[in-house]
C-alpha cells in the first residue's frame, strides 16, 4: 500500500508517495535513495509548490521525514521533551526511552540513521513567520542534528551535536561537586566538640 511521505531537506520539502516498502522506517534505514513517486516540490526560496513526476532523496540530504503510516511507537516508554536544530530547521517533540534508563550506564546506543520523535513541530529556524508543521511523529536524521536541549543526556543520539546543558538536572557538566571537606568549609565549633569534664 503506498505510503504518504513529506521529506524536508535544507533546499526544500517534498511531499508524494512511497511505494514498494512496507514501512516508512524500513525504507529509511535501507541505505537506499527515498524514491518518491507523484511529487510536490516547495523549494525554500519561494516556497511555491511545483509539480514533479518522481524524485529520489539520498538518506543523507533527509533532515525530517514524516509519514501517515502506523509507524512503531514504544509503549512502555518514558518520553522527553526536546528541542533540535537541523539544518534550516528547527524541531520540537518527544523522544521515547525505557523507563529507568540512565544515559551514564546504558550500554546500548541507538542504531540506524533516523530517531522517531512524536508529537512533532516543525519550523524554519530563520523564517518563523512561515509558520509550524505540527504532526502526530516523524523520523529525525540523528545525524544532521547540530543542537540539543533535552531534560536527559542525549547526545549520543545526535552525534557531534552541541548539548544544551541548561535543562539538564544536576551541577553543569563537567563541573566537580561540591566538597564537604574543603578548607572553605565553616569549621566545626570546638566547644561543641570537647565531652564535657566530670564534675
Amino acid at each position: 500500500m503506498p505510503i504518504r511521505v513529506d521529506a524536508y531537506t535544507n533546499t526544500g520539502m517534498a511531499g508524494g508517495w512511497l511505494i514498494g516498502a512496507a514501512h516508512l522506517r524500513e525504507a529509511l534505514e535501507s541505505g537506499q535513495p527515498l524514491e518518491l513517486n507523484r511529487v510536490t516540490w516547495q523549494a525554500i526560496e519561494n516556497l511555491a509548490p511545483s509539480e514533479l513526476g518522481s524524485i529520489a532523496l539520498e538518506p543523507d540530504d533527509l533532515i525530517v521525514v514524516v509519514g501517515d503510516d502506523e509507524s512503531i511507537i514504544p509503549v512502555h516508554a518514558v518520553w522527553h521533551a526536546v528541542r533540535l536544530e537541523a539544518g534550516i530547521y528547527r524541531i520540537e517533540g518527544e523522544l521515547p526511552t525505557m523507563p529507568g534508563f540512565d544515559p551514564g550506564r546504558a550500554l546500548t546506543r541507538p542504531s540506524g540513521e533516523f530517531v522517531l520523535l512524536r508529537d512533532v513541530r516543525v519550523e524554519l529556524k530563520d523564517r518563523p513567520d512561515v509558520g509550524t508543521v505540527s504532526v502526530p511523529h516523524a523520523f529525525i536524521n540523528r545525524y544532521t542534528v547540530e543542537r540539543v536541549e533535552a531534560d536527559l543526556m542525549l547526545g549520543f543520539f545526535f552525534p557531534g551535536a552541541e548539548v544544551d546543558e541548561s535543562r539538564l538536572p544536576g551541577p553543569p557538566l563537567g563541573a566537580e561537586p561540591p566538597d564537604a571537606t574543603s578548607a572553605d568549609a565553616a569549621p566545626a565549633d570546638p566547644a561543641s566538640a570537647t565531652p564535657a569534664t566530670p564534675g
